[in-house]
């Protein structure tokens, strides 16, 4: 094992978000502000151990991504509620990259993502990780990965506009 290794079954990036932790929690673990930033309108709240549906609808706080993401308006969205930690970590499974409305990906394996959060120098450090993508069939294992390491890195950016845009006075910017 050397150092050079790259990592193909993990994706994780960390942003320091210029907010309190709790602004960050209820960015993240509210179905409806997570679904702003995001993209997606989730048909309820985020319950763990329940299974949440809901339709990829563009981003409200970037209009560029939001293009980008206008071809899969409407698609459905599945994820399975893995874990609520208040204030500390929200993760979900989810079938990554499962965007070809002819495959079933429904006996595939799923990858977790985590958000977790931790106190940062000037706000709250959010680490968002993506993990168990060996598991995933070897032919759309390598577009699933570069999809969602390239997404995430966008998502990191539409977390911290959602914050920015919907900050209040008082709030730390």
């Amino acid at each position: 094992m050397g150092s050079q290794e790259s990592n193909t079954d993990k994706i994780e990036k960390k942003t320091v978000l210029k907010a309190s932790r709790d602004r960050v929690w209820q960015a993240i673990s509210d179905s409806t502000n997570f679904g702003k930033w995001f993209g997606v309108k989730f048909d309820g709240p985020f319950v763990a151990g329940e299974q949440l549906r809901g339709q990829i609808t563009p981003t409200q706080v970037d209009p560029e991504v939001a293009k980008m993401q206008e071809p899969y308006t409407g698609k459905p969205f599945v994820i399975f509620v893995d874990c609520i930690e208040p204030q500390t970590r929200f993760a979900f499974r989810w079938h990554p990259f499962a965007i070809d409305p002819n495959h079933d990906y429904s006996q595939e394996p799923m990858t977790l993502v985590a958000f977790e959060l931790a106190d940062a120098e000037g706000g709250t450090l959010l680490t968002i990780t993506e993990s168990g993508f060996d598991q995933i069939p070897i032919e759309r294992r390598a577009a699933a990965f570069r999809a969602n390491d390239g997404g995430w890195s966008h998502q990191s950016r539409l977390v911290e506009k959602y914050l920015a845009q919907t900050a209040t006075p008082g709030d730390f910017q």
